[in-house]
């Protein structure tokens, strides 16, 4: 994920204002710009059901997840089923492959029908997987994107209920301390996932139209807001039920690849304590604590043996079906509203301009990565 390094004003930075004044997505639209919905979409996703890796090394890879915070739902010498504490279908499908790699994400369906409507719709198939149904399709940028229906959920596991603080005047915590456990993180569940596409707008339309996603947030490159978003924060069209602020979000790069996914923790407390486990056992930390500004997430971000991203959050933002897509300039003063500096380990370079620079001279009108133009850039960059 690469940004820009400060907003332009006029001629230059505004130093004496608050840095993030004009980056909360509170703007709307303006007329003509692209609405954030379909007309009509062919069917509405209910959620994110779970997101399908391949490891060569499942017992490492497994002790990564456990310290992370997933439990083990089931274990075959070729599947490791990795689940979050509520009643839900396993969230982490990885299976044993030759190499480290994020396959696809996986969308439940509202009704058994909808599987049916996207067969016809896309020439797919519906068949049988993991005690249901499901069409597997392809997305835009290339990812398998499975939709399904009658999974079976393993029930809830119980888990530690948030702490009660006390606040001004009224404390709600007398005789008693705080002592949370530094321990791994016990996973709620899966929140989104963040995936990095050469072709931002084919693909952005498409899960609006095939999956009834709708956009929460915009972002667009400063001075070329009208040649339209490059990242897109996406949630679920629940109707009057409000849903995350995004399950899927996108961004032009100049590579397709997966950035990293996102799960759920009960506290600020379980985020940095568990946080503290990580970094005792010797995992690469990538960037926080912090408060992000789309979606007003607590974050903590880490990696795993193969460098893939993982997300630990807390107190996000959810949205019904009203709220209307906000526009803002995407910057690295716009990833946080408090926290560090974005490390060099989470934007993937040391100089986030360059970057943004090819993207901005490299992106044709239908909002697509120029791959031939990009392959003395990559080399260059050593990537």
């Amino acid at each position: 994920m690469r940004q820009d390094t400060q907003i332009q004003v006029g001629g230059g930075p505004e130093p004496a204002q608050d840095p993030h004044r004009s980056i909360h997505s509170e703007t709307g639209a303006r007329p003509g710009e692209h609405p954030g919905r379909s007309g009509n979409p062919l069917v509405k996703v209910a959620g994110l059901a779970w997101l399908e890796f391949e490891k060569p090394d499942l017992d490492r890879a497994e002790r990564f997840y456990a310290d992370f915070g997933f439990t083990v739902a089931d274990r075959t010498p070729e599947t490791l089923l990795l689940r979050g504490r509520q009643a839900a279908a396993a969230c982490l499908v990885v299976r044993r492959g030759p190499r480290a790699r994020f396959v696809g994400p996986a969308f439940t369906a509202a009704a058994r029908d909808d599987l049916d409507r996207l067969a016809r719709g896309t020439g797919g198939t519906v068949t049988a997987h993991q005690g249901g149904r499901t069409v597997l399709l392809r997305d835009p940028s290339g990812f398998p994107v499975r939709v399904t229906h009658g999974v079976p959920e393993f029930p809830a596991l119980p888990e530690r209920a948030p702490l009660p603080l006390n606040f001004g005047a009224e404390p709600v915590r007398v005789n008693a301390t705080q002592r949370p456990p530094r321990r791994a993180a016990q996973i709620q569940r899966l929140g989104h996932v963040v995936l990095g596409t050469t072709r931002f707008g084919a693909a952005l339309d498409w899960y609006l139209d095939t999956l009834g996603l709708i956009v929460s947030d915009f972002l667009y490159l400063d001075g070329q807001r009208d040649r339209g978003p490059v990242m897109a924060f996406i949630r679920c069209d629940l109707g009057s039920v409000p849903a995350d602020h995004h399950t899927l979000a996108m961004l032009l790069q100049p590579r397709t690849e997966y950035v990293h996914s996102a799960y759920q923790l009960t506290d600020l407390d379980e985020v940095a304590a568990s946080g503290e486990y990580l970094r005792e056992r010797g995992y690469r930390h990538s960037w926080g604590l912090g408060r992000h500004i789309q979606g007003s997430q607590i974050f903590d971000y880490w990696r795993d043996h193969d460098r893939a991203m993982f997300e630990h959050y807390t107190d996000g933002d959810v949205l019904d079906a009203t709220a209307e897509p906000g526009w803002a300039p995407l910057s690295a003063s716009g990833l946080a509203q408090w926290g560090p500096k974005a490390t060099a380990d989470f934007t993937g370079t040391k100089d986030p301009g360059v970057v943004v620079a090819a993207i901005k001279a490299l992106r044709d009108k239908d909002n697509e990565i120029d791959l031939p133009a990009l392959r003395g850039l990559i080399k260059a960059m050593g990537s």
